[in-house]
C-alpha cells in the first residue's frame, strides 16, 4: 500500500476529548448514552445512524471496499449506513485535524501506524480502549508489534486492519541468466548470486535513495544488524550507529561492486524488474497485485538475511474513531460495530495486496490458498518491525531517506550522510517534545 511520502499535519490543535463510550457494563457491552451500545460480539442496537468512513484507498482498492465489503456490511446491519469518502492519503493528513476540530470529520477513518500518535496527542482521536476490550482485542488478536502501534501513553486508541511488510521479488527468467535457480536466503548466497548475475551481464538488484524502496530497505537491513531508529523513548535518533552504517554501506557496496546502476530513479528498481534488466527487487506486498507482473515467470520471497538477525520493515493501517466537536456516540458505537465486521470479513483485502492484521483470517489456510503468493509476506510478520509510535515523527523520518540518498549518489560517506541526519533529527524530536508534550 503506498501513501504519501510528504505528510504534513497541519497546525497544532490541543482539544482534550473524553470518551464516547462509558465502561464496560457487566453484560458486555459498551454503552453510550442515549442507548445506542456495541456489543461483545459486534453488534449495535441503538437507533439508525448513518457513519462516514474516510480512507486513502481510491486506486485498484477501491472496488474492494465498495461494494465488495461495505455494501455488504450495509445490506446486513438496517440500523447502520456506511458512506465510504475515500480521497488521497495527503488529503487526509491536511483535512482530517481541521475537520475533526470543527466536529465535520468521520466517524471512523484508516490511519498509518506512523500518525497514530500526532493524532493522540492532539486529541484528536478517542481514547478505544473500552471498544477493544468489548470487541475481545488484544495484543494476541494480530501479528506481534502491531497492536502497540495504537498505544499512546498508556490508552489504545486504535485497532490494526492491515499490515505491509516488505520482501523479494525475483524475475526468474532474469535470475535463471545468471545460473541463479535458487532464491537467495542469506548474505553468502545473495551475494553469490549477484555476482553471477554480474557474470552474465546483469546489475541483479538496483538499488534506490527513495521512500520506496530504499528506505525500507535499509531499515530493514539496520533492525538485522542489530540497530534501531531510535532510542527507547524516541528523544535521540539511532539510526547512525554501527548497524546502521553498516547496513548503508552494504547497500552502497551493491553499486561500488557494480550489481546495481547509480543514480536508480524512484520506481525504477520495479520498472527494471518487470522489463526483465534485473533479477531482485525489495519491495512490498502490494506488488503482488501489479498486473505488470501476468506473463513473467517470477516469485516473491522472504527478503534475505543478510545481518546477524532475521528482520524485515513493514507498514501498517489501523481503524480510528476521531473525536469529533459534538460526536454523536451512537454513530461511534455503529462505527466499532463496522470495524469489528470489517476485520472479521477481511480475507477479501488480501486482493489488494494488503495482509489483514487479524490473526483469526490471516492465520486461516483459505487465505493462502486464494492468494498463494502472499505466503512469503505472512511467514515474515513474526519478525517484523513497524513504524515508530511518536508525535510528529515523519519529519525526522524524512531525514533517513536523504541521508540514504546522500550516500548512494556519492555526496557523503554513510557514516557522514548518517551523522548529519542524526543531528537534524534529533534538533526536531526536541521540537516534538515541546510541542506535543514529553
Amino acid at each position: 500500500m503506498r501513501k504519501s511520502v510528504t505528510r504534513g499535519m497541519g497546525a497544532g490543535l490541543a482539544v482534550v476529548v473524553g470518551l464516547a463510550l462509558a465502561a464496560c457494563s457487566g453484560s458486555g457491552s459498551a454503552k453510550a448514552p442515549g442507548g445506542g451500545a456495541v456489543t461483545g460480539n459486534g453488534g449495535y442496537n441503538g437507533p439508525k445512524v448513518e457513519i462516514t468512513f474516510w480512507h486513502g484507498w481510491t486506486g485498484g482498492a477501491a472496488p474492494t471496499l465498495v461494494p465488495q465489503m461495505i455494501d455488504k456490511f450495509n445490506a446486513a446491519h438496517p440500523n447502520i449506513v456506511v458512506k465510504a469518502v475515500p480521497q488521497e492519503w495527503g488529503d487526509i493528513a491536511s483535512k482530517l485535524p481541521l475537520a475533526i476540530k470543527a466536529g465535520k470529520g468521520p466517524d471512523v477513518a484508516v490511519l498509518h501506524g506512523d500518525d497514530l500518535a500526532t493524532y493522540a496527542a492532539q486529541g484528536l482521536l478517542l481514547k478505544a480502549d473500552d471498544i477493544v476490550h468489548t470487541l475481545g482485542y488484544s495484543a494476541s488478536s494480530f501479528p506481534p508489534g502491531v497492536f502497540d502501534k495504537g498505544n499512546y501513553k498508556g490508552a489504545q486508541y486504535a485497532v490494526p486492519w492491515s499490515v505491509t511488510p516488505l520482501g523479494l521479488y525475483v524475475n526468474k527468467t532474469v535470475a535463471a541468466k545468471g545460473g541463479v535457480n535458487d532464491v537467495p536466503t542469506d548474505k553468502a548466497s545473495y551475494e553469490a548470486a549477484l555476482k553471477s548475475l554480474k557474470s552474465a551481464g546483469v546489475q541483479g538488484e538496483w538499488v534506490d535513495g527513495y521512500v520506496f524502496t530504499g528506505t525500507f530497505e535499509f531499515e530493514s537491513l539496520l533492525w538485522q544488524f542489530g540497530g534501531d531508529l531510535y532510542n527507547k523513548d524516541v528523544s535521540q535518533a539511532t539510526f547512525n550507529s554501527p548497524a546502521g552504517v553498516q547496513a548503508l554501506t552494504w547497500m552502497k557496496s551493491l553499486i561500488d561492486n557494480g550489481y546495481s546502476p547509480a543514480n536508480v530513479a524512484q520506481d525504477g528498481n520495479i520498472k527494471a524488474l518487470l522489463a526483465g534488466q534485473t533479477a531482485f527487487n525489495w519491495n512490498g506486498v502490494w506488488q503482488t497485485t501489479n498486473s505488470a507482473f501476468k506473463g513473467l515467470d517470477w516469485t516473491a520471497a522472504a527478503v534475505p538475511q543478510i545481518g546477524t538477525q532475521k528482520a524485515v520493515w513493514s507498514s501498517s493501517t489501523h481503524w480510528v474513531f476521531p473525536a469529533n466537536k459534538g460526536q454523536d456516540p451512537n454513530k461511534t458505537a455503529a462505527a466499532a460495530t463496522f470495524v469489528k465486521w470489517m476485520n472479521d470479513n477481511s480475507a477479501g483485502w488480501a486482493q489488494t495486496g494488503e495482509l489483514p492484521a487479524a490473526n483469526t483470517v490471516r492465520n486461516d489456510p483459505s487465505l493462502v490458498a486464494t492468494y498463494p503468493n502472499l505466503k512469503a509476506f505472512i511467514a515474515e510478520l513474526d519478525y517484523a518491525h513497524y513504524e515508530t509510535v511518536s508525535p510528529g515523527i515523519n519529519e525526522a523520518n524524512a531525514l533517513i531517506t536523504t541521508a540514504i540518498n546522500e550516500a548512494l549518489t556519492g555526496k557523503a560517506t554513510p557514516q557522514a550522510a548518517l551523522d548529519e541526519a542524526k543531528q537534524k533529527a534529533d534538533q526536531i524530536l526536541q521540537q516534538n517534545r515541546s510541542k506535543y508534550g514529553a
